[in-house]
């Protein structure tokens, strides 16, 4: 198997999903993958003042800056992805902002109008970020988005997650030892890898996380025969399914739908005892509300069943 590096240099990054990008690498399954990331606004330069605009890779950016699209050979649609993340390393730096965005949630919190800003000094061998205000936060750093282009002509928004091909999942368990298992969507699956975050809370309730860039291992590979259909992940604490939908209910139902799929294939049990069995061991969380899609994800931990 061959290790490959990948930087986040113009011709090696995008703002957007489109199936016709030519790749910007190559790889076997199984290879590995070393790719650096900017952070999720693409600056070239790090803020020296909470909120300072810097030189960006893209002007009048239109989502996620991302490093990819990267084709795995012999992936096709009717696949599954395994991106196996064996690290992520963040940047010196990172920034959040609260109130960016005129929505229903920040107008309800009050905070439209005049974004706040805070400023991060990320610590890697620490394990810590500290803002400009003080405040120190343990750090658990993943990528906000691992995603594979629709199956549609034209240029499609990375800030939606998407039930096929993932995308901006923004979940805090993808973290380092975790595999997440992405449906293929194109002829080589083109995934994306970006959107780097040191710290987040479950929710990622004001939008952002600690935005930072963020150098990332992670090993392709394509698999069959997947215990569920959508996106799954296994992590160093348990299974997980996801759900995404404009409607909180209907995002909930997709991830535990797919959970209790998940439990009939693991203990050879029917529908319903299956579901009798999740009620007492699922966790149900709240992913995002920031991406303009609700997002829901099933925790099965590992060891809860015996």
């Amino acid at each position: 198997m061959t290790t490959h590096e990948l930087h986040p240099e113009r011709g090696s990054t995008t703002d957007v999903f489109d199936r016709s990008a030519p790749p910007v690498l190559t790889v076997d399954p199984g290879d590995t993958v070393v790719a650096g990331s900017l952070d999720a606004a693409g600056y070239l330069q790090r803020q020296r003042t909470p909120g300072e605009q810097r030189p960006r890779m893209f002007d009048g950016r239109r989502g996620h800056c991302l490093t990819g699209p990267i084709a795995v050979r012999g992936a096709e649609p009717g696949d599954v992805l395994a991106v196996h993340i064996v690290s992520a390393d963040p940047g010196e730096w990172g920034w959040t902002v609260a109130g960016a965005a005129d929505n229903a949630l920040n107008r309800a919190l009050g905070i439209t109008g005049a974004p706040s800003w805070l400023l991060w000094e990320i610590d890697d061998a620490a394990g810590t970020a500290t803002s400009d205000r003080g405040h120190t936060v343990r750090t658990s750093p993943f990528l906000g988005v691992i995603g594979m282009p629709p199956d549609e002509r034209g240029r499609h928004s990375t800030i939606t997650p998407r039930a096929a091909g993932g995308g901006n999942i923004d979940c805090r368990d993808l973290t380092a030892g975790a595999t997440l298992f992405l449906p293929v969507t194109v002829p080589g699956a083109l995934v994306h890898l970006g959107d780097g975050h040191a710290a987040q809370g479950d929710g990622e309730v004001a939008g952002t996380a600690i935005e930072c860039p963020m150098t990332t291992r992670v090993t392709l590979d394509v698999v069959t025969g997947a215990p569920v259909r959508g996106v799954h992940a296994v992590t160093t604490r348990g299974r997980i399914t996801f759900g995404f939908a404009a409607d909180l209910n209907a995002a909930m139902v997709e991830a535990l739908t797919a959970m209790v799929t998940w439990m009939q294939h693991l203990h050879d049990l029917d529908r319903g005892t299956a579901t009798a069995l999740a009620s007492s061991v699922v966790d149900l969380r709240v992913t995002q509300v920031a991406n303009e899609t609700w997002g829901v994800h099933a925790v099965l931990p590992h060891g809860a069943v015996a």
